[in-house]
């Protein structure tokens, strides 16, 4: 169950009757495109209000009338697909916080300074979009706003989008507990050897780089051999 805290009310109206449910907005999202969510992964209450902050609950007539049934599951789907999101202003704050700090994220993994070969420091981006007047849209999600970004940042920023190719050699010993954490990776070839190692080929952004050492080394104590190739 979903946390009072995290939740926001989500309104659908119907022949002038309102019919409200508490959900976490980012779920409610997923939802939406298809994610096979449980309604306890959405929901942080298993009712429907006609007032959702006086906790004023819908009767079981306007339910019938409006939806041809009282059984709370169907109501609460429909309300999931065609309601209305109802954000507080401190919510709505939060928000865009984190779809800021999304696309800024984004784009210190994915793109590199030409200049220097080297990621640009998050604050480095920071700054560039406050200098660029970069708004971010609270009713867009962060991965459609990065292309509008990065052409306003671009004037500023020296931006290039860059991939790494890693060679990665596994002994035996760890190879199939860092398998999991290859494939989070979408290698572009893998191969076991006859010895049981593995061997691996990734093509990650560069600031992807020291999270994938990082696991690497902890599922192998250090026991790993990596390469950056030459493209």
């Amino acid at each position: 169950m979903v946390s009072l805290d995290n939740a926001v009310i989500l309104r659908l109206e119907k022949n002038g009757e309102r019919f409200e449910i508490f959900a976490d907005p980012l779920k409610v999202v997923e939802y939406r495109k298809g994610a096979q969510l449980q309604l306890n992964d959405v929901l942080a209450a298993f009712q429907i209000f006609k007032d959702g902050r006086k906790g004023d609950t819908q009767s079981d007539e306007v339910l019938k009338r409006n939806f041809g049934t009282t059984a709370f599951e169907p109501i609460a789907k429909e309300i999931l697909l065609k309601g209305e999101l109802h954000l507080t202003t401190e919510q709505k704050k939060k928000q865009l916080e984190e779809k800021r700090a999304k696309v800024i994220q984004y784009i210190a993994q994915n793109y590199i300074d030409p200049r220097t070969n080297a990621p640009h420091p998050v604050k480095r981006i920071e700054l560039a979009m406050e200098e660029a007047k970069v708004h971010i849209d609270a009713a867009k999600s962060a991965e459609a706003q990065v292309e509008d970004v990065l052409k306003k940042l671009r004037p500023i920023l020296p931006l290039k989008f860059e991939v790494v190719r890693i060679a990665i050699k596994v002994p035996p010993a760890h190879a199939h507990r860092a398998y999991g954490a290859i494939k989070e990776f979408s290698p572009k070839k893998e191969e076991w050897l006859n010895d049981g190692s593995l061997v691996a080929l990734v093509e990650i952004p560069p600031g992807m780089q020291a999270v994938l050492f990082d696991k690497l080394n902890k599922l192998t104590h250090g026991d790993v051999q990596t390469k950056i190739l030459d493209k």
